[in-house]
């Protein structure tokens, strides 16, 4: 009989998201009139810009003819594209970030747990806790950690402990590490880093010839713009740090599918046999052997954000969902409860009720409230105590919500 990988068996009972709808099916089935309110999962709501849909509408017809029909791409995304991206999300913030050393993908999550794929088992991991559940559960797939313990935490995995008590701001591991994850605006507690935090951490990386793995998916939802957005605005980090980036939250393209990586040309790795190895290279092959490219009309919608009238609507998208996440903050606080984030990330990060851990509080919001949130245990052990609400939904959703809880 065909044998399975036995990592998969190592993860825990389910994929927080999985659980999450587990148990609000089951909800659901018995109170069939309940009116759920969902500000779980950080998936969009809002119409995609007029922009990218004009942009992809075109591109359909362009399909349509002999001149223009595209088949297959470049896996690395179309030159048009990359030309964009390093100009306006790099270059203009003094980011020396070719377009060639942009690869195109559907989705920075795919990335995230793909890039694995070219790194040596042996690497000891460090992540946030509590942290983004991909970045923990492809590594227990891949097989590059031992068994979950009772708090959840995994043999060969060091976890950095951010809460309130350190203002969210992970210590620098005093040990060796060769794999950093980070998160900046960070999910799912919505802290941001500070110039000098992540310059510390390019200091460690290159003391210790580690790699960071830096998710940028919600840059965008920065309001501060002595905050850094990308990772490359930090001397030294070209050497050191891979980052990855969306169009999913900014502009909408949950369902749309189209997001991109960066590696530096100058990054290097190194062999069992101590040759130093360009990381280039290495993904590019990895990507021109397991992936054949995002469609020309997604990429054709993507480029239209960095057209003048895309650039304003994807304002205007970050705008209001950040009008959201202030309507939950001051609305939660007036209900006596402590609240993080929110102010540079689509993300609310509340201290649950004293005597209620997490998953109790999930269960007290969506009986009482009809109102889905995520349990902050579910990002990890530090997680624990913690509840985050999601800025993404509709103005009279999140209104009704916050009328809903504070009415308990």
């Amino acid at each position: 009989m065909v044998q399975v990988n036995g990592n998969y068996l190592k993860l825990k009972a389910g994929y927080l998201f999985p659980e999450i709808a587990r148990r609000v099916k089951a909800f659901s089935a018995a109170h069939s009139q309940s009116e759920l309110i969902r500000l779980g999962i950080g998936d969009v709501t809002e119409p995609l810009p007029s922009a990218c849909r004009e942009a992809m509408k075109a591109a359909i017809d362009e399909m349509g003819t002999v001149s223009g029909f595209h088949g297959y791409g470049p896996e690395q995304g179309y030159f048009w594209l990359r030309e964009a991206i390093a100009r306006n999300d790099f270059q203009a913030r003094g980011c020396a970030i070719d377009p060639d050393e942009i690869f195109v993908s559907d989705g920075s999550k795919c990335d995230s747990s793909n890039i694995l794929d070219i790194l040596g088992l042996g690497n000891r991991i460090a992540v946030t806790d509590p942290v983004y559940p991909v970045y923990v559960d492809s590594n227990v797939m891949a097989g590059r950690t031992g068994e979950a313990g009772g708090s959840g935490r995994y043999a060969g995995l060091s976890y950095l402990p951010i809460n309130a008590e350190n203002c969210f701001e992970a210590k620098i591991p005093e040990h060796h590490v060769d794999v950093i994850y980070l998160c900046f605006p960070n999910n799912p507690t919505g802290a941001v880093a500070t110039k000098d935090q992540l310059a510390a951490w390019v200091d460690y990386a290159q003391k210790h010839e580690a790699l960071i793995l830096f998710d940028a998916a919600y840059e965008a939802f920065i309001q501060d713009d002595a905050l850094p957005h990308s990772i490359y605005e930090i001397d030294g980090a070209s050497n050191c740090a891979i980052e990855f980036r969306s169009f999913s939250k900014n502009a909408g393209f949950t369902g749309t599918r189209c997001a991109f990586t960066v590696i530096p040309k100058s990054l290097k790795g190194k062999a069992e046999n101590g040759e130093m190895i360009d990381i280039w290279s290495l993904w590019n092959r990895r990507q021109s052997t397991k992936f054949n490219g995002v469609s020309y009309i997604v990429q054709r919608g993507a480029e239209a954000t960095y057209s003048p009238k895309g650039q304003s609507e994807v304002k205007n998208l970050v705008a209001f969902y950040m009008e959201n996440a202030e309507i939950i903050r001051q609305n939660l606080a007036k209900a006596g409860l402590k609240v993080y984030g929110g102010k540079h990330a689509p993300y609310v990060w509340i201290k649950v009720p004293d005597g209620m851990d997490s998953w109790g509080f999930f269960d007290l919001l969506l009986a009482k409230a009809n109102v889905v949130g995520t349990p902050g245990s579910g990002f990890g052990a530090a997680g624990e105590g913690y509840y985050r609400l999601s800025a993404f939904n509709s103005r009279e959703n999140v209104e009704k919500a916050m009328q809903r809880i504070q009415s308990l």
